[in-house]
């Protein structure tokens, strides 16, 4: 390894010395593990402890993970950049030991979890283990000072998530360590200093010690890489200003729930940055977001607005009923899709464009009609990237996203593949998460009154069975099989469950299939199931009545009327 990184296996005896002073910047995020973590890892130390061997000498050292480090070398001080859950349950774990070890050791499990200051030499006590600002001095008051686990696990009063997090872990732990003997107490203390380790990684910089940190496989919730960035940005602020654009910072992710937060990053990155990315998301928002450079322009002109947005967009709940209903129908819609390429140039056009207007209702229209187009023409996701980045870079440029040649409009072309599909044998074209959206979207399309789906378990099925027997009405009503092998996949065939298939009920007699598979108490929730409760022969012209009045429904929602087929416009210019 060069002479900047080091790694080094360390007993915790040792990680728990005067060699290290532990410090967790402020860009980390609060302490975070629950009773779920810290059960693991104290039921790992107990077995573990169980089956090694009674001699020193023979007990292979325990491994609880890895902690990467910022260090200069042969200086204690090292800041914490993956590792600091373990390590602040390590002191909290140690912190409880000295709460119910005999008196005679309780001293000895002290001098881990602080250097005690000497008046003569005119020094205070310095800790092992120091958290983030915002938690540093309850963490010093209620668990490492002598007596604190105590008063620690009685608070009732308001704690934050981190405080609460910390009283019921040391909750757990005393739980845990009251029901054994002295003896077994002290036994488990020695073998967790004594032989359980750490792999510590250092290095100098905290760019190779993000690298360092994000292959490794370590125990625990990771650093994410906003953290890296948070660590960039608030790193330039002026140090009076550090609290308050960390508060604004810290809101934001609170607000949004830490996925939607990092995934709110890549889209800003793709914002700027409009391709697929190339390399880390730290680096590539670093090198393409102009402003990461001013960091409170940045926070307050950036952040927090597309926060707010993005919280919209995730609920489907822009502005107020009813002008802005429209809105956020499509944005509901959007949302159930599975790929979430549509997403940055939704952000930046709702976060440019916050008043409610013809305009930008048009636009969430439209880019619905462009997103479900790409999904039925089975688009990659190079090419779903490449044209989501035309239309955030026609919002960028202010040109007319109605115009015919705009990326969010669909050409003729487009229109005539989108409507071939949606008119061919769907079941089988599209995969089974695909057909579904689609049909739901019909569905509310056909219910007109604003359908909310929330059932756990939606099923696509078929009308006229797949197989029919023989000698079943279903023969009678479509002899021909090749009229069968048309009808049977397409649209005009298909409806909503609300419930698994029924293998059974597949070629049940249309009535009975109706009462007892396609609807409970004679009413089925989906509009597109109750057509079919309606009817009383189900065969080839009702299934054709049925695929022209859903098709024109789809027709007239996506605009497909401009459709052209590529191959006649080919085939009219070599004439």
């Amino acid at each position: 390894m060069g002479k900047n990184l080091s790694a080094s296996e360390h007993r915790l005896g040792r990680i728990f010395s005067d060699e290290y002073v532990f410090t967790i910047p402020g860009y980390q995020r609060p302490y975070a593990w629950q009773n779920e973590q810290t059960r693991e890892l104290f039921d790992d130390i107990v077995e573990y402890k169980k089956i090694a061997p009674v001699s020193d000498d023979q007990v292979a050292p325990y491994f609880l993970g890895s902690i990467v480090l910022i260090k200069q070398e042969a200086e204690p001080r090292a800041e914490i950049i993956d590792g600091q859950q373990r390590l602040t349950t390590l002191t909290l774990l140690l912190a409880c030991i000295r709460s119910v070890i005999a008196p005679g050791h309780a001293a000895d499990v002290s001098v881990l979890i602080y250097e005690k200051g000497n008046k003569i030499r005119g020094t205070e006590d310095r800790y092992r283990l120091t958290l983030r600002e915002r938690d540093a001095e309850f963490f010093q008051n209620y668990v490492q000072k002598e007596g604190g686990v105590q008063k620690l696990v009685t608070l009732e009063t308001k704690l934050s998530d981190s405080q609460r997090n910390l009283r019921d872990n040391a909750r757990y732990l005393l739980d845990r360590l009251g029901v054994m003997s002295q003896a077994d107490i002290v036994e488990f203390a020695q073998f967790l200093v004594k032989h359980s380790c750490l792999v510590v990684v250092s290095t100098q910089d905290l760019d190779a010690a993000y690298r360092i940190f994000s292959v490794l496989n370590s125990r625990g919730l990771d650093l994410a890489a906003t953290d890296i960035l948070k660590a960039k940005i608030l790193g330039g602020v002026t140090p009076s200003m550090v609290d308050q654009y960390t508060q604004k910072w810290e809101e934001s992710e609170e607000d949004l729930g830490r996925e939607a937060f990092d995934d709110m990053f890549g889209h800003i990155r793709m914002i700027y940055r409009k391709a697929k990315p190339q390399g880390t998301l730290v680096k590539e928002f670093t090198e393409h977001v102009p402003s990461i450079s001013e960091p409170t322009k940045f926070i307050d002109n950036i952040l927090i607005p597309m926060s707010e947005t993005y919280r919209e967009i995730l609920d489907a709940n822009f502005g107020t009923a009813p002008a802005a209903n429209p809105i956020n129908e499509n944005l509901t819609w959007l949302n159930r899709i599975e790929f979430s390429d549509w997403l940055p140039p939704a952000l930046l056009h709702l976060n440019t464009n916050r008043s409610i207007s013809p305009t930008i209702v048009r636009f969430f229209s439209d880019l619905e009609r462009l997103t479900y187009g790409l999904l039925l023409m089975k688009a990659g996701i190079n090419e779903r990237i490449d044209r989501f980045s035309k239309v955030t870079g026609a919002i960028e440029s202010g040109a007319d996203l109605f115009d015919v040649k705009s990326p969010l409009q669909l050409t003729a072309g487009e229109q005539f593949l989108i409507y071939q599909q949606l008119n061919g044998p769907i079941y089988e074209s599209l995969g089974s998460r695909a057909r579904s959206i689609v049909l739901l979207r019909l569905d509310a399309l056909l219910a007109d009154a604003g359908a909310t789906y929330d059932h756990d378990i939606i099923t696509v099925e078929h009308v006229y069975p797949q197989t029919p027997e023989q000698d079943s009405e279903w023969i009678q009503w479509i002899p021909d099989e090749r009229i069968r092998e048309v009808c049977v996949h397409r649209l005009g065939n298909l409806a909503l469950l609300n419930q698994r298939a029924n293998s059974a009920a597949k070629n049940y007699k249309f009535g009975r299939k109706k009462t007892a598979y396609f609807a409970r108490n004679g009413v089925s929730p989906f509009a597109l199931t109750t057509q079919v409760l309606g009817e009383t022969v189900w065969d080839a012209p009702t299934i054709e009545r049925r695929q022209s009045l859903l098709m024109g429904i789809l027709e007239r929602h996506w605009q497909l009327q401009g459709r052209v087929d590529p191959l006649e416009g080919l085939s009219n210019r070599l004439r």
